[in-house]
């Protein structure tokens, strides 16, 4: 039986268990997770937190990484300015990046989510609003929602994936992970 971790990635997290590039070592999963044998299925950028699903089972590993299958992956972002309902259409069409078009992306407006505080906290601006969405993806490029944001004038400043396939973060704070 295959063993799936489900874990709340803090931010500024590396999600790997080594961090071998860095003169000065950032945190990992290793700090958090000391389970012998699994493996993320798929990354997160340091700079995101949100659920991260990790297995000992290669294969469904292989299956949730590869943009083939089309495992949906749910986002909430933080974005700069007030966009409209009408300005995230490119997102739901494909919007195309420097790499190519992506795939479309279910994207609508949302309340502000309850989420946990944020460490270091998302700047705060008077002068500059700012919106949440929920982005929905079927890929996974580097960085590939806050580049979708930026190509649509709306730079994320804090994103959060919610879910992953059948899995979401329901209940974990960050740091915290659970067997599924």
């Amino acid at each position: 039986m295959a063993r799936v971790i489900l874990f709340n990635k803090p931010f500024g997290v590396l999600s790997q268990f080594t961090d071998a590039k860095s003169p000065s070592p950032r945190p990992t999963l290793s700090a958090y997770l000391d389970i012998p044998g699994i493996y993320p299925a798929g990354r997160l950028d340091r700079d995101s937190e949100g659920l991260m699903v990790l297995t000992d089972d290669g294969r469904l590993q292989a299956r949730l990484s590869s943009p083939r299958h089309k495992v949906p992956k749910r986002y909430l972002a933080q974005v700069e300015g007030a966009p409209e309902e009408a300005d995230l259409e490119p997102l739901r069409r494909g919007v195309t990046l420097n790499d190519g078009p992506c795939r479309p992306a279910p994207a609508r407006l949302i309340e502000p989510p309850e989420l946990w505080e944020r460490d270091p906290p998302v700047r705060f601006r008077k002068s500059v609003p700012d919106r949440w969405i929920e982005v929905t993806l079927t890929e996974g490029r580097n960085r590939q929602v806050r580049r979708m944001c930026a190509a649509i004038g709306f730079p994320v400043l804090r994103l959060v994936r919610w879910s992953y396939g059948e899995w979401s973060l329901g209940g974990l704070a960050p740091g915290d992970w659970r067997e599924a």
